[in-house]
């Protein structure tokens, strides 16, 4: 069994869903899972006492949530002492398309930039359209971008594009690697 430690940062709700599952995994499979709110400035965490750290944000405007950066630069030494992965969450993450994958890539560099921190495994997540939570202009300019990208554009509901599967995988794959020693733990 392990410990593991899961930090996330979101902005309308969908990389907390993501954090939940991969906790709910890792709980399933026998391990103990804490679940944090980066922006949760109560929250007592010390990286330390873990074996593992999952660090989950979402991409919006072109960057990371200013709470997992902060968090990630804060505890930088503890993390990179342990096993840890980075869960990139974007609708870019949905696509092919060409200038969408380079726009993603560059927003990890600069977070990897800003941080310090070079993630052991880097997994991109599939975001959600959020229609029900967004105000009028928000929900009228990604209506547009999911028609031009070819996404759905039904705006009366969410539209989540996540593939579970794929995530519980990547999950799977982290925890034999580091279990193995592929991935160093502290």
């Amino acid at each position: 069994m392990m410990k593991l430690l899961l930090v996330y940062g979101t902005t309308e709700g969908h990389t907390q869903k993501v954090a939940s599952f991969v906790a709910d995994e890792l709980t399933q499979q026998g391990h103990q899972a804490q679940l944090v709110d980066g922006i949760d400035e109560t929250a007592v965490v010390d990286p330390h006492q873990f074996d593992a750290v999952i660090i989950a944000g979402s991409v919006h405007a072109g960057r990371y949530q200013s709470s997992i950066a902060h968090f990630v630069s804060k505890h930088l030494t503890a993390i990179n002492a342990r096993a840890n992965a980075f869960l990139s969450v974007s609708l870019a993450a949905a696509t092919d398309d060409e200038d969408d994958v380079r726009g993603l890539k560059q927003c990890v560099t600069r977070f990897i930039q800003q941080t310090g921190w070079t993630p052991q495994r880097i997994h991109h997540v599939a975001g959600a359209f959020r229609y029900t939570a967004y105000d009028f202009m928000k929900r009228w300019a990604m209506k547009y971008i999911a028609y031009r990208k070819g996404g759905p554009t039904d705006t009366t509901r969410d539209h989540e594009l996540t593939d579970w599967a794929d995530l519980a995988r990547f999950l799977d794959r982290f925890l034999a690697d580091t279990k193995s020693g592929q991935l160093a733990l502290g």
